[in-house]
């Protein structure tokens, strides 16, 4: 059984190798590494990539695979999309990650990126339904200046020192999946949430 996961990074790679290692062992994994759709999902929306997101799913689906997830949040809701036509279930990552959030009170959204900010605020709304849900959104000043720059580190520092830096809010998003090792630089007593361990078991449920 093989789970496709679409990437717009390398970086996920070993962190999606390493999940499946340590709950999934047995779990055949394709990574689909595409860093040019986010490229031209910021600079014209991400439905300008519809068309080329089709192609590359149907051709995932086509080499075997039994479900895709798409590791990026920016473009998640437009691979999403394309699980009614495929024939198979397209996940995005960061959907757990946003039922779990939801189910509180007090939101606060941490993004590297302004671009990912309208696709995540849209998934929570969506999975609060009619509960209402405080929710705030806060771009990590330079921080994917330093991520596009290759400073793991750096990054990482600076996602954790934003989350340490909130005071006031029942749990903690981290709305892209390149922040998830943040959450152990993080002092906050505040719950930390990242997408990529509850994406993948969700993903490998729907292989199964």
């Amino acid at each position: 059984m093989t789970l496709a996961l679409l990437h717009t990074s390398p970086v996920h790679v070993p962190v999606f190798d390493a999940l499946r290692d340590a709950g999934h062992p047995g779990l055949a994994l394709r990574h689909l590494v595409h860093e040019d759709l986010l490229t031209r999902a910021r600079e014209s929306g991400p439905e300008a990539v519809t068309g080329e997101i089709r192609a590359l799913l149907a051709g995932a689906v086509a080499d075997g695979a039994r479900a895709v997830l798409c590791t990026c949040s920016t473009i998640g809701a437009v691979a999403e999309a394309e699980s009614a036509t495929l024939g198979v279930p397209v996940l995005r990552v960061d959907r757990p990650m946003a039922a779990a959030a939801a189910a509180q009170d007090r939101v606060v959204v941490l993004a590297a990126i302004a671009d990912t900010l309208a696709p995540t605020l849209a998934l929570l709304t969506e999975e609060a339904g009619d509960r209402p849900v405080d929710v705030r959104a806060v771009v990590v000043d330079g921080a994917w200046a330093r991520f596009e720059a290759g400073e793991r580190d750096g990054y990482l520092d600076l996602v954790a020192a934003a989350a340490d830096a909130v005071t006031d809010c029942d749990v903690i998003v981290l709305a892209q999946a390149s922040m998830a090792a943040a959450v152990t630089r993080t002092v906050t007593r505040i719950p930390v949430l990242s997408s990529p361990g509850p994406g993948l078991d969700a993903a490998a449920a729907a292989v199964r």
